[in-house]
């Protein structure tokens, strides 16, 4: 079987930053199996993969091991793939029906705007051995449906974080995002994701993780529109904004590479 994969670089407007995700764009349905194979031969934090329907794409995302409920950075690489390859024209909006159900993205200007789902943190007391795992004194522990989101007391906390990655993949959750209000002006706050437990030591930069980080902050800043820095060793950029019950989130991207995968 003769297979185009894309690899390409989201939240950032530069190559070998951001977050790099893999994109297949398949002729026709695949065993989740094969999918999970391919991901984990990428060895990204995710593989997109696309299927055509009458009224846009079916999208599923895997990480090395699993699965994903939802990803942003993934899904900007595929919006970005679709529009760059000309499958989409680029005054198309960008369809895709997942396991979080519909999203959308658009094209503007040289930035993506994608329309998901906001998850706001629920305040909780702090699991066993969160604490240990990270190392590190907090102002705030909540979670989602997917994640643990623990506030740090500075942005130089966050940066400097060195959590034990195998305590902290104990953790029964996706992952594990920490966060601090910015000192740099350019930014209202910073982040770091850790989701040991799904193949992802770190991510470079996490949409999903933005849909719990904006009402968050929203909420905290008294802000509806903000900008985040994830950061990373490679680090990303993200426009986020409060839209109801939405989060719209906004970033660039670039293709790295595209390659034929064979047999």
């Amino acid at each position: 079987m003769s297979q185009l994969i894309y690899q390409i670089d989201s939240f950032t407007d530069k190559a070998f930053a951001g977050n790099p995700a893999g994109v297949c764009l398949l002729p026709e349905p695949a065993e989740a199996a094969w999918m999970q194979n391919i991901a984990r031969e990428m060895n990204l934090s995710e593989t997109a993969f696309l299927i055509r329907q009458p009224d846009g794409f079916d999208l599923r995302w895997f990480t090395p091991v699993a699965e994903v409920r939802l990803c942003g950075h993934a899904t900007l690489a595929s919006a970005h793939m679709l529009w760059q390859t000309g499958v989409l024209m680029s005054t198309e909006q960008a369809r895709f029906h997942t396991l979080s159900g519909l999203l959308t993205a658009w094209k503007r200007s040289d930035w993506i705007e994608m329309d998901f789902p906001a998850r706001p943190p629920k305040s909780v007391p702090a699991p066993a051995g969160l604490a240990e795992a990270l190392g590190a004194a907090f102002t705030y522990v909540g979670r989602d449906i997917d994640d643990y989101l623990v506030e740090l007391e500075s942005e130089t906390a966050v940066r400097t974080l060195k959590p034990d990655i195998s305590a902290l993949g104990k953790v029964p959750v996706r992952g594990t995002i920490v966060t601090a209000r910015a000192a740099d002006a350019r930014f209202d706050f910073v982040s770091r994701f850790f989701a040991p437990a799904f193949g992802v030591n770190e991510d470079p930069v996490t949409g999903s993780a933005h849909c719990c980080l904006t009402p968050y902050w929203a909420d905290k800043l008294r802000k509806t529109e903000m900008t985040a820095y994830q950061a990373s060793a490679r680090g990303g950029i993200l426009h986020v904004c409060m839209a109801g019950t939405r989060v719209l989130l906004s970033g660039q991207a670039v293709t790295v590479m595209k390659c034929e995968l064979i047999g």
